[in-house]
């Protein structure tokens, strides 16, 4: 397995690799890599073939935190990280410094962003101004970068699978985005890098996500179908029940289009955001 630092000779490789006619998946992380990642680059592995290559690329990317967010204490792990690539049969990782990605750092003049407009307006963009913008900067760098014929992200993130989509299609990258089901712990809990910030009472609160999505799920057999907002304030009083859990939001929506839903029906999408003491974890599921 190669390791790659330089974005200049990661792109190089990359165009020998199109010379050559090698097939490319990308998967695109921050580190901390779990069980979940080793998904999608089993995933990759599986589209390109034997001898296609993965790249896995580990990236703690600053543009999508804000000044009040836990950029600075991610969980970064390099040596282990590295080591369950190469178990997992990846070919190179590419980890890039932020002055490299950021031409000498944001501070020196970089000023070049990608805004998706529509998609990120709800749920994470409302509460997360700025995120999609960095997300979607440092994933059309790393589309140029890689030169990848795929690229395989996780449905934990479904907004943002979505708007690497949108994105896609809007710029005409030739890239086809794969987006791979949740893994998730035996008791429900969506595998996630914040789940490391966990001490163990707040990991047994953390049920509480998968099971408020157990419950709107019942009740979508309910007759009537309820309203969004009713179950919206009944499944908040249940979360929030567990000490130290706070409701970022709740939301109901077309899984296409991203918008609202007033009445819950099978076929919605169901996401969520909880505050369990200083940690963030978002989860969503189809009903």
């Amino acid at each position: 397995m190669r390791i790659i630092r330089s974005p200049a000779a990661m792109q190089r490789q990359a165009l020998a690799w199109r010379r050559d006619g090698v097939r490319v998946g990308l998967v695109p992380t921050m580190g901390c890599l779990h069980a979940g990642h080793m998904s999608l680059v089993r995933r990759a592995r599986q589209a390109v073939g034997p001898r296609g290559v993965v790249v896995v690329s580990i990236y703690v990317n600053p543009t999508q935190f804000a000044p009040h967010e836990d950029f600075r204490r991610y969980p970064r792990d390099a040596a282990r990280d590295c080591r369950a690539c190469r178990e997992g049969g990846v070919d190179v990782v590419f980890r890039p410094s932020d002055p490299a990605m950021y031409a000498g750092g944001r501070a020196r003049g970089h000023s070049t962003y990608v805004a998706e407009e529509r998609l990120s307006r709800t749920m994470e963009g409302a509460s997360r101004p700025m995120h999609f913008r960095g997300v979607t900067t440092v994933v059309a760098k790393l589309f140029n970068l890689v030169l990848p014929e795929l690229a395989v992200f996780g449905a934990k993130d479904f907004q943002q699978a979505a708007i690497v989509r949108r994105m896609t299609r809007d710029l005409n990258f030739p890239v086809k985005v794969v987006v791979v089901p949740t893994v998730r712990e035996p008791d429900g809990l969506a595998l996630s890098s914040r789940n490391a910030y966990l001490e163990p009472a707040m990991r047994t609160r953390a049920r509480a996500l998968w099971q408020a999505i157990a419950k709107a799920r019942a009740g979508v057999r309910a007759r009537p179908a309820p309203g969004a907002a009713a179950l919206k304030r009944h499944l908040t009083r249940f979360i929030e029940r567990q000490p130290g859990a706070r409701v970022d939001y709740l939301e109901f929506f077309d899984p296409a289009t991203l918008e609202p839903r007033r009445r819950v029906r099978a076929g919605t999408r169901f996401a969520l955001a909880v505050f369990l003491g200083r940690t963030r974890l978002i989860d969503n599921a189809r009903l």
